[in-house]
Formats: structure tokens, sequence, C-alpha cells
């Protein structure tokens, strides 16, 4: 049994239209996850996400291999993300998995590491964040999940072809994070580390704060690629490879 590492996914955006990603991801959590001390999602796990009663086939798959790694002693955490972030309690359960806050903070084996799925700390994108609070608001998640199925599906479709559209207008910077508010979030956490995706740029980074020597880890995407940044206590390291 494979233990000591914790394994941190984001961006899988999986839907039944790409079943290779979805493939990928249950053979990952069977030959890779399977014994870990955790596995983090960071969000974005599906392409859309329309409310717990969402009936995609990869919802209900994801579901039962989700439960069955956690049935089998590894923790499972899920963040929001840009897309999902409407899945709520009911499905959380079904798949084994315990909601957390973005961002969060744990210790990672000894280092303070904050979790972030990655969105908020894009605020040269003013539109975008206008717009997630409008929509992240409890109010509006209350309306919305009370809507017809359909009528969420239908909005779900304009809002990706919205959002395909406005990034096609957007130049490629302000999609990336800012560096003060990586500079900011790290300090007001007092974290050493920063694990976060969203900009389906895989990397590492290096930052000095405050004269302190910090990391920060992107999770890569899983549309061309597939991978996952691994943690123990020796420190962390970024798995990216093709699909």
């Amino acid at each position: 049994m494979r233990t000591g590492r914790t394994y941190f996914i984001a961006d899988l955006h999986l839907t039944d239209e790409r079943p290779v990603a979805t493939g990928r991801f249950f053979r990952f959590l069977t030959e890779e996850v399977a014994g870990a001390d955790a596995l983090y999602i960071l969000g974005d796990l599906f392409e859309a996400w329309i409310g717990d009663d969402h009936d995609e086939q990869v919802a209900q798959d994801t579901a039962r291999r989700l439960k069955s790694l956690a049935d089998a002693g590894t923790p499972i955490f899920f963040m929001h993300g840009n897309r999902d972030f409407m899945l709520a309690k009911r499905y959380a359960a079904r798949s084994g998995m315990t909601l957390i806050a973005d961002p969060t903070q744990v210790d990672l084996y000894g280092t303070p590491t904050l979790l972030m799925h990655g969105d908020t700390l894009c605020t040269d994108d003013a539109a975008y964040q206008i717009f997630r609070r409008r929509i992240r608001h409890p109010l509006m998640l209350g309306m919305l999940r009370h809507l017809p199925l359909a009528l969420r599906r239908s909005l779900a479709r304009q809002a990706r072809a919205g959002s395909e559209t406005a990034k096609s207008s957007k130049p490629a910077a302000i999609m990336d994070v800012n560096p003060d508010a990586v500079s900011q979030s790290l300090r007001s956490q007092h974290a050493r580390r920063l694990i976060h995706g969203h900009t389906h740029r895989p990397a590492q980074h290096n930052h000095i704060i405050d004269g302190h020597d910090c990391e920060r880890w992107v999770v890569p995407d899983w549309y061309t690629r597939w991978g996952y940044v691994v943690c123990d206590a020796q420190g962390c390291a970024l798995k990216v490879e093709d699909l």
C-alpha cells in the first residue's frame, strides 16, 4: 500500500463528450491514488455542473469510483471551481468527498500549505471577478438550484459559450494570476506553499514573501494532457503527460 503521499488535481472538466479523460482519471484513482494519505480535488472536476441532479453518465460513474476510493481509506476533499460551484452536499456524500472552502490551509507534512482553485487570484480580469461574486451569491445559488433541470442545462450551455467568446477577446496575461494577489494570499495565511489550478499553466514558481522563500504549484488541466501535483515529507513534484 502506498502511503505518505498526498495528491492534488484540478481542471479535469469531465463530461460524457470526453471519454478519454474520464478513463484516464479512473485509472489514475486505481493506479496512483489508492492507498495515499489523501486526494484533493481543487475545482472543475466537471465541465459544467448544473446541480446535484446532474444526469450525465460520467457524474454517476465518478461518484461510484470516488466512493470506492474513500471507502478503502483514502480521504477525498473537494473545493469548488468556476465550472462546478453548484456541486453540493448530496453529491459530495454520494462520492465520499468532504467539501472544503476556497481558500483552505492545511499542514502538509509540516509545511503550511494554502489550497485554492485559483480564479480569485486572477484579479486583472475585473469583469470575471464581478461575475463570480454575483453568481456565487447565496440568493443566486438558491434560485438557480430551484430552476427546472432542462432550463439549468440550457443556461449552462449559454454560459460556456459566452465564456469561450469572452476569453477569445481577452489578453492572455489577464487570465493568469496576479503576482500581488499571490503574495497577499500567502502573506495573509502565513503559508509557505500555494497549490492551485484554474489557469491551465502547470508549473512550479518560487516567490519571496517578506523575506521567506515560498513555492507555488499550478496543477495541470486534463484536456490534451493529464497530471497532478504530489507531495510527501520531502516536498512536492509536478507530473504532466499526454492523454
